[in-house]
C-alpha cells in the first residue's frame, strides 16, 4: 500500500507537536480558538495558524455557532492513516508473538534456581 498524498498531508500536520496537542484536545469535542489557547497555554494567533494547517490537511473543520466559530476534528484522515499502518501492525504483532513464544520456551528450559541458605525451594 503506497502513501497517498492525503496521508502524507496528515503525517506532516501531525508531526508538529502543538498541532498534535490540538488534535488530542479536539478529540473531546468542538472548541473555539480561545478555549484551545487557554487549555494549551498558547496565544490566539498561534492557535489559529495551527488550526489553518490542520484544516488544510483535512483534519479539522469549522462551524459557526451563533457568535462562535467552533473547530472540530475530522476522523477520516486518521482512519486513512490507521489503514496505512495496519500492515506494519500485523508484522510487529507477529514478531512480538514470536518473541513471546521464544521467551516462554527459554523459561521452560531454564534450570530451576537453587534456593539460598535460609530460603525454601518454591
Amino acid at each position: 500500500m503506497n502513501l497517498r498524498p492525503d496521508t502524507i498531508a496528515t503525517l506532516r500536520a501531525l508531526a508538529e507537536p502543538n498541532r498534535l496537542r490540538i488534535v488530542e484536545l479536539l478529540r473531546t469535542g468542538p472548541l473555539a480558538v480561545g478555549e484551545i489557547g487557554e487549555r494549551l497555554g498558547m496565544r490566539q494567533p498561534q492557535v489559529s495558524k495551527h488550526l489553518r494547517v490542520l484544516k488544510e490537511a483535512g483534519l479539522a473543520v469549522v462551524r459557526v455557532d451563533a457568535q462562535r466559530r467552533l473547530h472540530a476534528l475530522r476522523p477520516e484522515p486518521l482512519r486513512e492513516l490507521d489503514a496505512w499502518l495496519e500492515p506494519y501492525r500485523r508484522v510487529w504483532t507477529a514478531r512480538l508473538d514470536a518473541l513471546e513464544r521464544r521467551l516462554d520456551a527459554m523459561a521452560d528450559d531454564a534450570p530451576a534456581a537453587t534456593p539460598r541458605r535460609g530460603e525454601e525451594a518454591r
